[in-house]
């Protein structure tokens, strides 16, 4: 068995802000309805032609192999989560292309907003088995494509955004990814998703449909409580597994999807607020790109310390949800 520890970060956002006063303009709200609800104040969006959620994978990847003057050619795995992909057959081999990671497999992982949390869990997997050395993760969705702008529900809530983390082997008694705890419920599948749907008939003498995806659609109220009510409890099995106390943990890094429910679970689990790393205030909910855009940004300002354990966490579409403990070694 092999260890693995998070060598690097990187991430990008597109320059496009639109605050809560633009959305004001075509949506009845306002700005102090939206911080309210939600502790967002703006959001950034992937304008112009020809840009798509591989731009953003891009730039995020080649900054963290920047950081730590890596070689592209010493890439052996490529995971991209998105569920906004360029390509309906995938996007992570565009990625590969364009970072030149000649040597990497590269695929798509599809989980939302808990995209992420998922991939760095195959992607440890893949390491600690020996089966890869150097594995490239991604988070990034740009949901403005799918977002319904005359739905104040959702239209307040997603921005657009990439976040990467390189991870890699390292002796299996210095493993820096102490344990995880995954969950599924597909019964609740329904309260936030992109649906396909049918709306052409093709005469092939034969009933074939054919049709497309709809906007984001989501309860938020199911989806809260949902969140609040089963997130902690992953949280506290991972750590009863690993025999660590909450007392022990120095950073809570959610999902960034709403201030509320960032607020709510600390409670749940009596974490000091100062333990919570957020910025959804600055980019919104960005799916999968939400959990490494914000561990970047957190690097960068040098609230993460050598030996730091860190509960990560990731909850949404699917619903799925699922917890990652991490101890930050370099």
């Amino acid at each position: 068995m092999q260890g693995a520890y998070i060598l690097a970060t990187g991430s990008a956002v597109p320059d496009s802000t639109i605050s809560n006063h633009q959305i004001s303009q075509f949506v009845e709200t306002s700005d102090q309805w939206i911080v309210t609800r939600t502790g967002i104040k703006e959001r950034r969006l992937l304008t112009g032609y020809n840009q798509s959620v591989i731009d953003l994978a891009v730039i995020a990847s080649k900054r963290a192999l920047q950081k730590i003057d890596m070689n592209p050619h010493d890439i052996d795995l490529i995971i991209l989560a998105t569920s906004s992909p360029n390509d309906l057959f995938g996007s992570a081999s565009q990625v590969q292309a364009k970072i030149q990671a000649v040597n990497a497999v590269a695929f798509d992982l599809t989980a939302a907003c808990s995209g992420f949390v998922l991939s760095l869990v195959t992607a440890t997997q893949f390491i600690q088995n020996g089966t890869y050395s150097t594995v490239l993760i991604i988070g990034a969705d740009v949901l403005s494509k799918w977002t319904n702008w005359n739905d104040r529900g959702t239209c307040i809530l997603f921005g657009d955004g990439a976040g990467a983390v390189i991870l890699q082997a390292c002796p299996y008694l210095e493993n820096a990814i102490l344990g995880f705890n995954l969950n599924t419920n597909g019964q609740y599948s329904n309260q936030l998703s992109i649906s396909y749907k049918e709306d052409k008939l093709v005469n092939l003498n034969l009933p074939i449909m054919q049709g497309s995806f709809d906007y984001i659609t989501m309860n938020g109220k199911e989806v809260y409580k949902f969140a609040v009510s089963q997130v902690p409890l992953s949280i506290l099995k991972c750590l009863n597994n690993l025999n660590i106390s909450i007392d022990n943990i120095d950073w809570l890094l959610l999902h960034q999807a709403n201030e509320r429910i960032l607020t709510a679970i600390a409670d749940k689990l009596s974490i000091d607020l100062r333990k919570v790393i957020s910025n959804v205030s600055k980019y919104g909910n960005t799916s999968a790109a939400s959990i490494p855009l914000a561990l970047d940004e957190a690097l960068y300002q040098n609230k993460i310390k050598k030996n730091d354990l860190i509960i990560i966490s990731g909850f949404g579409a699917g619903l799925t949800w699922g917890t990652v403990i991490v101890k930050w070694i370099y």
